[in-house]
């Protein structure tokens, strides 16, 4: 595919996106207030969606825009002992959910970045993230698949293309970075 085609069908999928607006000032809603007012946000991904949880992750703890003071936000595929220990001793469907059980605080927010929707680690750390109490959100494409049914709040993007997924889900997570900010230099709490 040309460059030319991949830019037309990113507009595309850009332009369904708009009837999503309200889903994603929602889940952006969601995460801020969770932050604001101390709690943690994990993130978690494979692949890809990994490189997309790292990026939330990072811009939360270090400043998206503006210096403002660092927020709690652990990426769960960034530390590689607890992963290789967990996926030695426990397999590869555990590591983020085992992570959870031990960190995860009741309002704290799991946000998974996932293009199937279909990944058993992240079914997992869905469930986990339930029975912990937290508020979970999945940001997916396709047709959502199973991790659709298991968050609080879901965002679909119209797209099986999964570059067109990933490119959507990095905006959304600018959007959160955004609006983190915004609200805290409204409130005066830099």
């Amino acid at each position: 595919m040309s460059f030319q085609q991949q830019l037309e069908e990113a507009i595309d999928v850009l332009q369904d996106c708009r009837k999503l607006a309200p889903d994603i000032d929602r889940i952006v809603a969601v995460a801020t207030a969770a932050l604001l007012n101390g709690h943690t946000l994990y993130t978690a991904g494979n692949g890809g969606s990994a490189a997309d949880a790292l990026h939330l992750a990072e811009e939360l703890i270090g400043r998206y825009r503006s210096n403002r003071r660092p927020l709690p936000a652990i990426c769960l595929n960034a530390d590689i002992g607890a992963l290789t220990c967990i996926a030695n001793d426990f397999g590869y469907d555990e590591i983020f959910a085992r992570q959870l059980a031990a960190l995860g605080k009741p309002d704290d927010v799991l946000v998974v970045f996932s293009t199937s929707g279909n990944s058993p680690n992240i079914l997992n750390a869905l469930r986990t993230a339930r029975a912990n109490g937290m508020i979970t959100i999945a940001l997916l494409g396709k047709d959502g698949g199973a991790a659709r049914e298991l968050a609080d709040h879901t965002l679909i993007v119209p797209s099986a293309n999964t570059a067109r997924i990933q490119e959507v889900h990095t905006l959304i997570l600018h959007a959160v970075c955004e609006e983190v900010e915004q609200r805290m230099i409204g409130s005066g709490n830099r």
